[in-house]
């Protein structure tokens, strides 16, 4: 008998992903469920899921959450993890929940240094409701909402979530990554899972930003929108750890 190298992760329910062919979150979904299940936390863990593509989160986790309103998920996991602290609480976010009506949530979510942890998926654009701009939505980039390109001096410049975030008192753990290859998706799982120690160990808040694509949205295929997210969104999002104050985790 063969031995078995990859198997669904006991995290995630047995239900197909449902995601455009090509969007990333069934990618970060089973990174986030691995490490999980490596932690052991499969039974104490609860996932907040907003509005969004996001939302559909609670379709494919095997774990208990609720959904919360549209940027509230920091606010709602707060509350959580503050009635039951022996919990480990996440939301998980996307750039048109967190970016716009979530600002303040999760500035001062991460300000306080709650206990929890977010998971920060970035494809510059609302992806459910119909391709609009998004705060992290590239200069010159068309959308639904701007469909000669955004410009700064009429739409403003796109929101950077992790440089804003660095400079909080309360963060302990803030890194972006991508998973647009099978080397960054190790490195995404890497981070993901120091996120979720930082919380375990009951440091402060933690975030991870993952640079996704959307490629209904963006007019592209999938290859192109793996392209198109090498090329343009990760000079405008650089890749890199913002803070660490969790160490060494080996």
């Amino acid at each position: 008998m063969e031995k078995a190298t990859y198997k669904k992760p006991k995290s995630l329910a047995e239900k197909e992903f449902s995601y455009c062919p090509g969007c990333h979150h069934g990618i970060i979904h089973r990174l986030v469920a691995e490490v999980i299940d490596e932690l052991d936390i499969q039974g104490k863990t609860l996932m907040v899921a907003p509005v969004g593509c996001s939302v559909f989160a609670y379709e494919f986790f095997d774990i208990d959450g609720t959904v919360a309103p549209h940027g509230r998920a920091p606010a709602v996991a707060t509350g959580m993890k503050r009635a039951m602290p022996e919990k480990m609480v996440f939301t998980y976010q996307g750039d048109g929940d967190l970016a716009a009506i979530g600002t303040a949530e999760i500035i001062h979510a991460a300000n306080r240094g709650e206990k929890i942890t977010t998971i920060f998926v970035n494809n510059a654009i609302y992806g459910m409701t119909g391709g609009q701009m998004a705060p992290t939505s590239l200069l010159g980039m068309k959308t639904t909402t701007s469909p000669y390109g955004r410009k700064a001096e009429t739409e403003g410049f796109p929101i950077h979530v992790s440089e804003l975030l660095k400079e909080t008192a309360g963060i302990v753990y803030l890194e972006r990554v991508s998973v647009s290859s099978p080397q960054e998706v190790i490195k995404a799982k890497a981070a993901i899972k120091k996120a979720f120690i930082a919380q375990k160990k009951g440091l402060g808040f933690s975030l991870v930003e993952v640079l996704s694509t959307c490629p209904t949205n963006w007019g592209l295929d999938p290859i192109e929108s793996i392209k198109w997210l090498n090329e343009n969104m990760k000079k405008e999002y650089p890749e890199g750890v913002f803070v660490d104050k969790v160490g060494d985790i080996r």
